[in-house]
Order: structure tokens, then sequence, then C-alpha cells
């Protein structure tokens, strides 16, 4: 068999990982990565959570992304099925966040506003939540929801993820983290938005009909992200991909 040049071997190797410098932030300008769990056969969700999907090493780099993160973009519908408290500092979290808040807020994605204010994840947080959603946001639920959290307010029907990122850019949040759902996730990508992907490969085959990490229509033009690094721990892949060469 003849070979094949375009194809090579990821040899193992021994050198240290220091997590904090592998999923470092570029030093200038807005940034926004997406972290991600998916099993082998492509599902997004184990009995629909994602948590069903992790691992150890997949938690330890859910809590450094989130250290490293100036805000959180999350929808509404995976703060309900994921349970969201709110954000807790994590071990390292003093390097990780030198000369910024201790946590980084949570930014929720919702349209309508079906959010209990009177949760942990907008009265217990120890840094104040940000609400994005839009102009046709029930005036009622508004004022709830400025009442318990920042509210960014981009698009009429559908939000502007383009004019809500750079709302949260205007206010010091430049290093942007979404863990989704898949179909917010979809909305950015869609959006041309989105940076960089963080995708665990879980070990695992589910079946089922459970999501993709994006979760929407088609994209009129596929994006297209080049490897940045691939980690192992006990059979999952940590894969980051990144636009450019980054």
């Amino acid at each position: 068999m003849q070979p094949v040049d375009l194809i090579r071997r990821l040899a193992p190797s021994a050198d240290p990982v220091d997590l904090a410098e592998d999923y470092a932030y570029p030093e200038q300008g807005r940034w926004l990565r997406a972290n991600m769990v998916s099993s082998l056969d492509g599902a997004a969700t184990r009995d629909d959570r994602s948590g069903g999907l992790g691992g150890a090493a997949d938690r330890l780099v859910f809590s450094t992304l989130r250290g490293l993160a100036d805000a959180i973009v999350v929808g509404a519908g995976t703060v309900r099925a994921e349970e969201y408290g709110p954000v807790r500092p994590g071990e390292g979290w003093d390097r990780l966040r030198a000369g910024r808040p201790a946590v980084p807020p949570l930014a929720i994605v919702s349209r309508g506003l079906a959010l209990d204010f009177d949760a942990p994840v907008f009265t217990e947080t120890g840094a104040r939540t940000i609400v994005l959603t839009t102009e046709s946001a029930a005036p009622a639920r508004l004022r709830a929801a400025r009442e318990r959290a920042d509210v960014i307010v981009a698009g009429r029907d559908r939000l502007d993820f383009g004019a809500a990122a750079d709302a949260l850019a205007e206010r010091g949040h430049t290093r942007l983290l979404c863990e989704g759902g898949p179909g917010v996730l979809a909305q950015v990508a869609a959006a041309g938005l989105l940076d960089e992907l963080c995708l665990t490969l879980s070990p695992l085959l589910v079946a089922g009909a459970g999501p993709r990490v994006l979760h929407g229509p088609a994209m009129a033009v596929a994006a297209e992200l080049r490897l940045a690094h691939v980690l192992e721990s006990e059979s999952f892949l940590l894969l980051r991909y990144a636009r450019g060469s980054r």
C-alpha cells in the first residue's frame, strides 16, 4: 500500500499539559469560543443532558474555560435543562482571574424571558447575571428581568447575536464562552461569530434522536475551522478548533 501524504499520526506526547496556556485567549480583540461535548455517534446529549456524556477531564476543561472567560453565554433552555446555578470559583481560578472579578457573569439568551428570576442563578451570584433578549419580549417580563439582571436588548423578534456580542464587549466582556445549547450555538455560528470550538469527543455510543452540537437550519456557507490541539484522557478526546491560524 502506498503511503497517504495527506494523513499523519498524532502520536502521544509526554509533554505536561497546562490548560490555562493551552486554552489562552488572544491578547487583543473579541474572541467567542464554544465548549461542547459529543458522543462518538454525534449526540450532544444523553438523557436530555450534556452532562451525561462528560468525564473528569471534560469537567476540568469546563472549569478552566469558565475561569478564563469574561462572560458565559448560554441559552435559557440549557439553563433549565442542566439546572444551572450561580457560577462558583474553581480550583486555580486565582491565577486565571488575576486582576478580574472572582467569577464571570452568565449571559442568558432568552427571547420570551420564561425564566425564574427568583432562582439562585439570579439571586445568589458573585457577578450580576446578564439577560440577552429582544424587543418583542413582554414589557412585564422585561421589568422583572431588569430587577434581577442587567438586560441587553438586541434585535426585534430574533436575537441579533452580533449586536449582543458588541454590547458585551462594550462592558469589557471580550473573552466570551458559549456553553450552548445546540440551538443557540447554531445561531452564533450562522451569524459568523464563532471563533473557536472546544469539543470533547466522548467514547460513548448513545443512538436516539438527540441534537448535534449545532442544531438549526443548514448554514448557507459552511464555516471552516482549523485544528489547534488534541488532548486525550481515558479515551476522551479534547479537541480544539479555531478560525485562521489560531
